[in-house]
């Protein structure tokens, strides 16, 4: 029988035992190995069979076994030193704390998914990774930031395979109050709600679940609320689900009401309000609407809180294709925005033009949600050097006359919560060398450029740590692959094969990510005579573990799962090639540590940072990847692999994975097997070891989400408070002033004519040129603008390269036809072609950076035809 109502029974905690509920709210249990031994000793049946999931734990431990451990003294002594820790984690001074420097007195961090632990599972891949490290990291540190998201009652899917291997999708419903989450309540207990206005006199209502984050709260709204009617009562049903006016709620949701929830939050808590709000993605980017609304109820005209509110803004682009961000109809859009539903007292025509694509190549029906983050910050930035060039390259439009290297979007290059993702053996082996708490310190506060400790670790210690890990994961592999079986319907009396499935000898190699057609799942499928041969060589076999999730709508990305499930199903290879479904938090940390090769073939530059091999790295895993994300910024052959690309101009599809995979394969043949099953004389294979060494030492210290965080926090946090503090509402209200007149008369800044004092076309290294430039400024004066000298060398076309820019100076007054008159030096200090131009730019105290508005006046080719332009 099915049961009509459903109840969540909690256990009460005998007294001594109360500290036990505290820890298992606060999410720090996820990465604190204390913490979770601690859990794991109150029933280790019970902790298995929860997933290690501390909540579910204490809702099912017999009140028997609760008695006998409030009895237990060695128990309560454990219990509390742990609380005690993480009483001193919480509220002791850190690196943030100890900080110089001008810091925000706190940051508001919006992301659509957080992905923190396995049993809070609200999060896709990873975008959800990276926000939950950020959580986590910044709680190290000590960063005042508040985490803003939705609650997902569906969460993201579960995978499951067909009997043919198809991907199947399953929702299981999340009950909050079996979470490791308590709802925000007012001041009489009643729960704390945000609403939003709908179209047709409706209301949205969300009710603010909180995660503890270590010392970091994670609001999380919520609209399964009995207030709401049926559809707006599943508007945070699924992540990433639903159609374009779910979506579109969804974000509304999530930026509009978001703002609203930290408010409440802080009202409650007395936390400080954010100086600065960093949105994670463009999917929060409604939240500067509402930012500019409350200042419109503070008196602020549309404009000068638009600049108020970039002042304070950090966004984060994510993504290297435009298919990857979310866009609207503008019909849609403007539906939902003015007078008859949200944000009635704003112009539903600025709010549009925020995220119109009004540059060459745009759609100018559609409602860009990246756009419009982009225009509501000041401070912009890619997730590794190479997608930062992609990003400026990508929303080039944006920034009309400016070469791409100057677009203002900069790059922190992405790294990952080393508690989380370092095995429980890696850690005791550092703790062995320098010690526990140093070893903590250089897994989250980092800041050395080298672990040189790694150094003194003795060889055959690293490869039983290796041979260990590998070993853990063929457990592991086995246990999944017979439940995955069986969900495939076979019987146990067919299953006997599985336990000769991978061996703890043989090189593994792990491949887990999502499953879109650029990331290139079966690329390795491509000649797979070849690859059968890898797998089965007599010497030197390699086996391969493979996961990965499809989105439910790409039946492309599901018929490469398919592909790849079929060819792993072969008996000739299914004991060297495994495909595990339902790729989560809880296998990627059996995984990355369990592999010796981290495998990774997308299309260049199609991954924008791509961290799942940061976190095999930490673990003494050796990468092997395309040359992409932050393996292009940080490879060296010392400690990997770089996969030859063939990403030319016009190199057919098919013919460029014809090509990569072949070098795939001539790496592993002639690289990869050879180095690993090489020994020597002391019977280990000591150019591997040295190479798992040097992964350690170089690359550790590298991506650690700590050195992101701190990155964040010196480059962007702190300017953007800075700027924040500034913006008072007079200074906002000058600033947009002054663009708006800097826009109007923008049409009659011009640059008339360019003298040089050089006669000829060539020069000497080192020689110094006068420039003279007569320039109209309309009704413009020398206060709003920089005149620039652009200088560098020349390719064959004409155009400058690595160009240095030098401004010159203002000659007296404006001469009888109101031209001025600026001077100033050019060095030539390159040998080689090499050429200048000249250029105007608005400027004004509180720009960040020179192509902030988009304007720009070069010469005419009157103007050009005397100057002198090119030294060759």
């Amino acid at each position: 029988m099915k049961a009509i109502r459903r109840f969540t029974v909690r256990p009460v905690l005998p007294e001594p035992l109360r500290p036990l509920s505290d820890l298992a709210r606060n999410l720090r249990w996820s990465w604190h190995t204390e913490t979770r031994d601690l859990f794991q000793s109150v029933d280790p049946e019970r902790w298995a069979a929860s997933g290690g999931d501390p909540v579910r734990l204490l809702g099912s431990v017999r009140p028997a076994r609760l008695a006998e451990l409030a009895e237990d003294r060695r128990f309560l002594r454990r219990l509390t030193a742990v609380a005690d820790d993480l009483h001193d984690y919480v509220t002791g001074e850190r690196w943030y704390q100890s900080h110089t420097g001008e810091l925000p007195a706190a940051v508001a961090y919006f992301s659509p998914e957080f992905g923190v632990t396995a049993a809070l599972p609200q999060y896709s891949g990873g975008l959800g990774i990276l926000a939950g490290d950020h959580l986590k990291a910044a709680s190290d540190l000590g960063v005042p930031l508040i985490g803003v998201g939705l609650l997902y009652r569906h969460g993201y899917f579960r995978q499951s395979l067909s009997r043919d291997g198809w991907q199947q999708e399953h929702y299981p419903v999340l009950d909050p109050n079996e979470l490791p989450v308590a709802l925000l309540r007012e001041a009489d207990g009643t729960p704390a709600q945000v609403s939003l206005a709908l179209p047709g006199g409706k209301q949205l209502h969300a009710r603010i679940w909180l995660a503890q984050v270590g010392r970091v709260p994670l609001l999380m709204l919520d609209s399964d609320v009995e207030e709401n009617d049926l559809g707006e009562r599943g508007v945070t049903d699924r992540l990433y689900g639903g159609g374009s006016e779910h979506r579109l709620l969804q974000e509304m949701l999530l930026g509009i009401g978001g703002v609203r929830a930290v408010r409440t939050y802080c009202r409650l808590t007395g936390h400080a309000g954010p100086e600065v709000f960093h949105t994670n993605e463009g999917h929060a980017g409604f939240l500067g609407l509402e930012r500019i609304a409350e200042l419109g109820d503070q008196g602020l005209d549309f404009e000068a809180g638009l600049e108020a509110v970039r002042a304070g803004t950090v966004f984060t682009t994510h993504t290297p294709v435009p298919a990857g961000i979310d866009r609207f109809d503008r019909e849609l859009v403007a539906r939902h925005f003015g007078p008859d539903a949200e944000l009635p007292r704003m112009d539903v025509g600025r709010i549009l033009a925020l995220g119109m694509e009004t540059y060459p190549g745009g759609e100018p029906n559609l409602f860009n949600m990246a756009v419009m983050g982009l225009r509501l910050a000041q401070r912009a930035n890619g997730v590794s050097l190479l997608h930062g060039q992609v990003s400026r390259e990508m929303f080039s439009g944006l920034w009309p006359g400016f070469d791409p290297e100057e677009v203002p979007i900069t790059s922190v290059t992405n790294g990952v919560h080393a508690p989380t993702w370092v095995a429980p053996e890696v850690f005791r082996l550092g703790a062995r060398q320098i010690g526990a708490q140093r070893t903590e310190d250089a897994l989250t506060v980092g800041g050395s450029d080298r672990w040189d400790a790694v150094g003194d670790i003795p060889d055959q210690d690293v490869w039983e740590l290796r041979r260990s890990l590998r070993e853990q994961l063929v457990v592991e592999v086995r246990e999944r692959l017979r439940a995955s079986w069986r969900q495939r319907g076979a019987g146990t009396a067919e299953l006997g094969w599985i336990d000769g499935v991978l061996d703890p000898d043989v090189l593994t190699i792990g491949f887990a990510r999502r499953v879109p057609s650029y990331k290139r799942l079966t690329l390795m499928l491509r000649d797979r005579d070849r690859l059968m041969d890898l797998l089965l060589h007599p010497e030197r076999p390699i086996q391969i573990v493979v996961a990965g999730k499809a989105h439910p709508a790409d039946d492309g990305g599901k018929r490469l799962v398919q592909e790849l499930v079929r060819f792993a199903d072969d008996p000739r290879v299914r004991h060297r090639i495994v495909f595990l479904p339902d790729y989560g938090m809880a296998m990627a940390q059996k995984l990355y540590p369990g592999c010796d090769i981290w495998l990774n073939n997308p299309l260049r530059p199609l991954e924008a940072c791509g961290t799942s091999g940061m976190k095999a790295a930490l673990n003494g895993c050796l990468n092997l990847s395309v040359l992409d994300g932050w393996w292009d910024e940080w490879f060296q052959p010392d400690f990997g692999w770089a996969i030859p690309t063939a990403d030319g101009v016009g190199t057919d599809p098919d013919r460029r994975d014809d090509i990569e995979a072949d070098a795939l394969y001539e790496l592993l043949e002639q690289r990869v097997t050879p180095r690993f099953y090489e020994h020597g004389q002391g019977g280990l294979p000591d150019r591997w070891i040295e190479m798992v060494r040097q992964t350690l030492t170089l690359l550790g210290p590298k991506v650690l989400a700590g050195r992101m965080v701190r990155e964040y926090v010196e480059r962007l946090y702190a300017p953007a408070a800075h700027a924040h503090r500034t913006m008072t509402p007079d200074v906002a209200r000058e600033l947009a002033e002054w663009k708006s007149r800097v826009r109007s008369e923008w049409h009659g800044v011009t640059v008339d004519h360019v003298e040089t004092t050089a006669a000829t076309t060539t020069a000497e290294l080192g020689t110094t040129l006068g420039l003279r430039v007569h320039v109209g400024l309309g009704a413009l004066s020398p206060d709003d603008v920089e005149v620039q000298a652009v200088s560098g060398r020349v390719d064959e076309e004409d155009r400058i390269a690595d160009a240095a820019t030098v401004p010159l100076k203002s000659v007296g007054g404006p001469d009888p036809e109101g031209r001025w008159v600026y001077e100033g030096p050019l060095s030539l200090d390159r040998t080689g072609p090499y050429g200048y131009t000249v250029r105007i730019l608005p400027s004004h105290r509180l720009l960040a950076s020179g192509p902030e508005l988009g304007l720009v006046s070069v010469p005419s080719e009157d103007a050009v035809e005397e100057a002198g332009v090119l030294m060759r």
